[in-house]
Parts: C-alpha cells; structure tokens; sequence
C-alpha cells in the first residue's frame, strides 16, 4: 500500500465530517482484509482506538459503525497475537455495549441496517472468542447472556455467531450453570434442529462445554426437547451415517459427555449401541488424521470408567488390532480439512484442543490417541489387558514414549502403564523384561507437570507390591526419599500416591527399608499426614505405619527408637473425631505393638490407652470391639514373658469381666476373638 495514500485515509478517520470518516473506514476495510501484514501494522499504529470511539459515538450513522465492526471482525480473523491485541485495547465491552443496545433498538438507522450491524458486532465477537485469547462476558452477566441468547434465536448467521461464542467462552462449572439458567439449554436444543449445518456444529460444540464434567448441567440438557424430540434423540439422530463427518463426531462426543457426567447410562441404547459404535467406525484406517485422533480420544473418555463399555469397545471391529495400526500408520489418504466455520480443524471439546493443518504433528497425536484407548481399554478386565499387553511392538512404543519430549504423549503412556500395572503377571513377567521402572523413575524425577507425576506416582504405587520384582529396583534409584519428599508437596494427589507408595514398599520389607522410610519421612511429617483433612491421606498413612509395625524384630525394634512419638499418633487418632474405619486402623496398630516382645510395654504402662481399649471394646461397632479385642489378646497371651503380670492388671481392671459380657455376641468373628482371649487367662 502507498504509504502516504495510508496516512491520508488514516488522517479522514479522525475526520468531523462523518462522509469523510466513511470513506476512510471503507478503504481501510479494503486494505485489511486477506493481508495480514496490513492487520499488524493498523493494530501497531494504535487505529484500533479510533475505531472503538467511532462505535460509542451516539450520533453516529449505523452504516458508518457497520463498516467499522467490519473492519474490526476482519482484525480479530488475523493471528492469535492480533485478536489479543484488540482485547487488550478493549474491544470486548465495547462490543457488548453495543450488541445490548441493539437488542434494546438503539444503534439508529433503519431495521435491516441495524441487523446487519448487530450480524457485525456477533461475528467479531466470535472470531475474537475462537481464538481462545478472550476471558469469558463480564462476571457472565445474566443480563449480557441473556442478550446473547436472544440474538440466538435470529438469522442462521446469528445462530452461527452465538453458539460460537458460549462454545468457546464456557469454560467453568459456575459458568456452565449460569448459561443453562439464562435460557441456555432452550436455545442449543432449538439450534439442534436447524436445518443448517453451520448452525448445527457449533451448537453441539456449545453443547459439549455445557454439560463437560457438570452432572446438574448434563441432567437438565437430557430432558430438554424442541419439536418434540428430547436432546438425546437429536443428538443420536446427528450421528447418521448420512451426515456431515465433522458433525457426527461433535454428536458422538457430546453423548459420550452426557453419559460421563451421568445423564444417560452405559447401557442405554444411544451410548453402547450408537455412540460406541460411531465412534469406532472413525477409528478406522480409512478415516482422515484428525477424525481418527477425535474418536480415539473420545472412545477412551467415553470407557475410561465402565467395564460394560470396555467389554463391549474390545469386541468391536478389531478395535485393538485397530489401535495398533494408529502407532504404525500415520499419512492419511486425504489431506486434514481447511479451516472453515462448517468444519472441524479445531476441536472445542475439553478433552482435545488441537490443529490438524501441521503433518509432522500427526504421528504424536495418533499416538497420543492409542495409548488412551489402549488404557481405557485395559482399565478393568484381565482377559482384555492381556489382549492388549500382546499387542505387537506395544510394550516397546509405551517405554520410548516414557522419554518423549511430548508432555501429552508422556502423560497418555503413562496412564496406559498405569492401566496394565493392574495385572499379576504383567507386573511380574512383561515389566520386569522391559525394564519399565526405569523410565518411569526418570519421568518421577524430572517431571514439572504434576498430573503427570501423579500418574507416574500411581502407577509406581503397582510397581512396589511385593511380588513385583521391580521393587528391588526401585529401592536402589533412591524411591524412598523421593516418595517422602513427595510427601509435603501441596497436591492432595500426590500425596495420597506417595504414603501409599510408601505403604506397598514397607509391605514384609527389611528393616532396613523400614528405617530407611522412618528416616527421610520424620515424626514431625507423619503427625502431619495424620492431621490431613483427605482422609485417603490419613488412612494409608495408618496403613504404613501398620506395615511398618509388623514382624517381632522389627516392632521392638522401631518403638525402641520410635515409640513414644508412635503412641502420641495413635492417641491422637483415637481421641480425635474420625469414621470408625480410621479409629479401627489405630487400633489394629496398637495391636501389631502388642505382639512386639518389648514393644508391649509402651501400652501396658499407659493406662489412658488401656481404658480406651475398653471402652473400644464395648463400643457398639463390632469392627472396633473385634480391633480392641485382639490387641488386647496380643497383649496377654500366656507363652510369652511377663503373660502373668500383664493378666492379673488387665484383671484387676475388669477387662476379663468385659471379655466375658461379650461371650453373648452373635458375631462369630468378634465371638473367635474374644474366646481366644479368654483362653490366654486360663
């Protein structure tokens, strides 16, 4: 462009004279539209101000702010940076400003002029919200959404813009139930039945960010209906074959969500007889890239927590033959679709966010989408983790995918790891030959992306049962003071996966693990993890001390060193206000001190603790009384040393007198207990 012919038209836009004003918008409407080095440089010479002060102008001509909403809408389609450029400048309540004026019938001039400015103020709106670069309407408005919904109902152009927009700005639950309360759910429902595709698309996307994760949501989407028909039907009904791909995927994807937030079953007809089934027909070799990653996602959402569901995929046209072609095969037979408001380059579901226009992202992203099916697939059943653990080459994909430089590959081999861990034999056999704690040690240690070291720390959970043979392993790459430095990290996940870790690995381990874990975790930390308000937390952190306490040595041993800060923990969890399946755990530690040779003094000599023993063992939980009950058995039996003095205190403070009163029990596991203690006295 003429530099100096730029400035003079640039010049007219700060014009008085309104004629003036029009003509330079309208060459700059020219000139920005399909360059998008013009776009920049009117961005970077601070235009963008201008423009927003011709809109706020009352007096005005309509078609003048038509020809600048223009100009903005044809902005706000550059590149990302462009779009928020034009978000930090302000245009986002400008714009909302002036689309409730419209709607109120300001904006001057005549009806159809001011439709068309209103078509102007949507479609700029959308094109900022679909670059992902804008914070959702105000505060959500209920007035503002309401606004917005109406102008829904309009013009299949309209429709277009608006189910765009609440696609892309509903990000959070509060949202989600703030659109269903302003007419939300009414208006999807009618977009549904448009006989316009555009139309269509967008409102299942806008549908999909609805009920995503929002049981409430997706409950009140299910029973909405238009034309008679409920949503569910709709949605199934868009799944025809004689569809749109694009649009048979955004239906499938959003049943897959109404049933993960628990509006449809697994077994309901259009989730396992439709939606599984669409789902996998994309999966097939002859699909396109992108629909085949878009359904493998979905499919693995859709089975990652019902059996029935994964049964059913596994069954289905070879899926996991079908998956292993995913990690082999990745040029398509056609090339991805261009970028257009009827297509799918960009999926809005939350699951997946990605473009498709870039080829050499395409093996990453097929293989992404394999690891998740192959995880979902193998979450529950044997038989199908077996299925999938013989996959050929698989083992080998999942332990090189262990170091890619893709943190979402990374994330999707791990939870496939985490999956296939669930197995005896893969643990003992498969594992073991592959070598895969080394990897997942590696991923532990050097990963910044929590949730994937909350996964790689679940997953290490498996890998430290004490048949694994990768325990030992484990043990020597320094997973002790790991797992305990993951201990006081903020993530309640995390340190659930680590005490459990840490609970597995005391399992009949040596002493000197058992004091190698006392050692890096500390008293102080354990008092703290059993003030943890997760009581996860605080059960297994019970758990390990249980593990830890077990074995004669090794419980005389630990209390020696130990005990007084031990029986301070106990203490505190008995007297303190927790479910009785906490309280039954302190007090099945207390038992295993019992059985110590030495150990057993630290409960004798405390009466507060033996009271509380008899109060447990009248306690109208029979859990408890049997927990109470053997702990005291422990502490009087007659073949070890001291029986005789340990009995007659216990007698002389009426605990024989209790034993006998619970002779009359109908519990025959607490009636064992308390006959076997019995004996010990005689």
């Amino acid at each position: 462009m003429d530099v100096e012919h730029s400035r003079a038209y640039i010049d007219q836009l700060y014009s008085n004279d309104s004629q003036k004003c029009f003509q330079a918008v309208s060459e700059l409407k020219f000139a920005v539209i399909g360059s998008v080095r013009e776009k920049g440089s009117i961005i970077e010479q601070g235009v963008v101000v201008r423009l927003l002060q011709i809109l706020r102008a009352p007096d005005l001509d309509v078609l003048l702010k038509t020809e600048v909403a223009t100009v903005l809408n044809s902005l706000a389609k550059g590149l990302p940076e462009h779009a928020s450029a034009l978000v930090q400048a302000g245009i986002l309540p400008v714009l909302w400003e002036q689309l409730d004026a419209c709607t109120g019938g300001g904006g001057g001039g005549s009806s159809s002029s001011g439709g068309v400015y209103t078509q102007m103020l949507l479609c700029c709106l959308r094109s900022i919200y679909r670059h992902g670069c804008a914070p959702p309407p105000p505060a959500w408005d209920h007035k503002l959404l309401s606004t917005l919904i109406h102008h829904g109902y309009h013009p299949p152009s309209n429709q277009e813009c608006v189910a765009n927009i609440l696609a892309h700005a509903c990000k959070t639950c509060e949202q989600q139930q703030q659109l269903v309360e302003a007419g939300g759910a009414d208006l999807v429902a009618c977009m549904l039945c448009s006989p316009v595709t555009r139309v269509q698309l967008p409102a299942l996307h806008c549908l999909t960010a609805m009920c995503y994760n929002n049981e409430r949501v997706s409950n009140v989407m299910a029973t909405k209906s238009y034309g008679g028909k409920a949503v569910p039907d709709l949605l199934a009904g868009l799944m025809a074959r004689d569809r749109p791909r694009e649009m048979q995927l955004a239906a499938a994807t959003a049943l897959t969500f109404l049933h993960r937030a628990g509006a449809l079953s697994a077994d309901d007809p259009k989730i396992i007889y439709k939606t599984l089934q669409c789902l996998v027909r994309f999966c097939r070799r002859d699909r396109e890239v992108w629909e085949r990653v878009e359904a493998g996602n979905t499919l693995a959402y859709l089975t990652e927590r019902s059996i029935h569901l994964q049964r059913t995929a596994a069954m289905t046209d070879h899926l996991i033959l079908t998956m292993n072609d995913y990690l082999k095969d990745t040029t398509p037979s056609t090339p991805p679709p261009t970028p257009t408001p009827a297509t799918h380059p960009i999926s809005v579901s939350p699951i997946s966010c990605r473009q498709y226009d870039n080829p050499s992202t395409w093996p990453e992203l097929m293989l992404e989408a394999a690891l998740k099916v192959y995880a979902s697939l193998g979450a529950n059943d044997e038989d199908i983790r077996q299925r999938v653990i013989k996959t050929d080459g698989l083992m080998n994909t999942i332990v090189a995918s262990l170091s890619a430089a893709s943190p979402p590959v990374q994330l999707a081999a791990v939870r496939c790891l985490h999956s296939l861990s669930r197995s005896v034999q893969t643990l003992r056999t498969t594992f073991q030959d592959h070598m895969v704690w080394r990897p997942l040690m590696t991923v532990l240690k050097t990963s910044t992306n929590e949730e994937l070291v909350a996964v790689s720390s679940s997953t290490l959970c498996n890998l430290l049962l004490e048949f694994s043979p990768s325990k030992e392993h484990i043990l020597d790459q320094g997973a002790v003071e790991f797992l305990c430095g993951l201990t006081r990290r903020p993530h309640p996940g995390l340190r659930l996966n680590a005490v459990w870790a840490l609970m597995n690995m005391a399992f009949q381990a040596e002493h000197r693990v058992k004091m190698s874990i006392l050692h890096h975790l500390g008293t102080d930390q354990i008092f703290r993890l059993l003030s943890d308000t997760d009581v996860h937390i605080l059960m297994k952190t019970l758990g390990l001390l249980r593990n830890l306490l077990s074995t004669k040595a090794h419980i005389d041993q630990i209390m020696q060193n130990h005990g007084k800060e031990i029986m301070q923990a106990i203490i505190l969890i008995l007297e303190g206000e927790h479910c009785a399946e906490v309280k039954e755990q302190a007090l099945c530690i207390l038992a295993n001190i019992a059985d110590g040779d030495v150990a057993k003094a630290a409960i004798m000599s405390n009466e507060d603790v033996l009271k509380k023993l008899m109060n447990y063992m009248v306690i109208p939980n029979v859990k408890l009384q049997i927990a109470a009950t053997f702990c005291i058995s422990n502490l009087i039996w007659n073949v070890e040393e001291g029986a005789a003095e340990r009995q007659n205190k216990l007698r002389e403070m009426g605990v024989y007198k209790l034993l006998q009163n619970l002779m009359t029990t109908t519990d025959t596991g607490l009636f064992d207990k308390v006959k076997t203690a019995l004996q010990q006295f005689h």
